[in-house]
């Protein structure tokens, strides 16, 4: 369902992803991990189609990122990082924005609306102005944006920040729910969501991948049996210090 193929991309002399390569099928979850500066956010924008990369290819269920951009984008679902959105709409009409802007009309636009509206948990914030919600409503009426189209592919960089605890394993349960039927992407910096959640799980390090399996096996590539502890010691190998998740 999604492609990344020796993906490079520089910004002037600096090398932001380095020939970074992997595929995912339909019910697959991966935890994209990596410390600030990684390559994380780059490489999902890329896949997003949203940056033409330097080098290498991008494809979302067969379709070429960049040169079948609507085609590809058509099936995807993004969440950004920072989930922007226009403040002075409501989430309800923000999502519906984005399915008009889809296609979607009549009874279709309605029910798409509502059901992801729903299954982000909006409640009656759905009625108030983005501008006026905490952190965490803006990020569900952008998660409800991002999965309203019922897309193949979701693609979500830290879909959980800024959500208080009980939020966070309702958006959980979601990407669980959703899981089956979709090629799921999230970027985290909570390592806890890598077991909770992800069958598989990516660390990448300026700009190059250094580890690509099961959270339980990069949790048994540590000193402690952890995530955590895996992580730290891959990317200290990589950096040369240790870095905090």
């Amino acid at each position: 369902m999604l492609v990344a193929d020796q993906l490079i991309k520089d910004f002037g002399s600096f090398r932001a992803v380095d020939g970074v390569s992997f595929t995912l099928e339909r019910g697959e979850v991966l935890g994209f991990l990596g410390p600030n500066g990684a390559g994380k956010t780059t490489t999902m924008r890329m896949l997003a189609g949203g940056l033409e990369p330097d080098g290498g290819q991008a494809a979302i269920a067969g379709f070429d990122c960049s040169t079948a951009r609507l085609e590809a984008q058509a099936r995807l679902g993004y969440l950004p990082e920072g989930a922007p959105s226009y403040p002075a709409m409501t989430p309800r009409g923000f999502v519906m924005f984005g399915l008009r802007a889809r296609g979607f009309t009549g009874g279709a636009l309605c029910r798409a609306t509502d059901l992801a509206l729903e299954r982000a948990n909006l409640g009656e914030m759905a009625s108030q102005p983005i501008g006026t919600l905490s952190k965490g409503y803006k990020r569900r009426a952008a998660l409800a944006a991002a999965i309203a189209h019922d897309p193949a592919v979701l693609i979500l960089d830290e879909p959980t920040d800024g959500l208080d605890p009980n939020q966070k394993d309702g958006v959980r349960q979601l990407i669980r729910d959703m899981a089956p039927e979709k090629a799921i992407i999230i970027s985290t910096h909570i390592l806890e969501e890598v077991p909770a959640v992800c069958s598989r799980a990516i660390v990448i390090d300026r700009g190059r991948i250094l580890f690509d399996g099961t959270p339980n096996a990069l949790a048994a590539s540590g000193p402690d049996d952890t995530v955590e502890g895996a992580f730290r010691a891959l990317t200290a190998a990589s950096t040369g210090k240790g870095v905090a998740a």
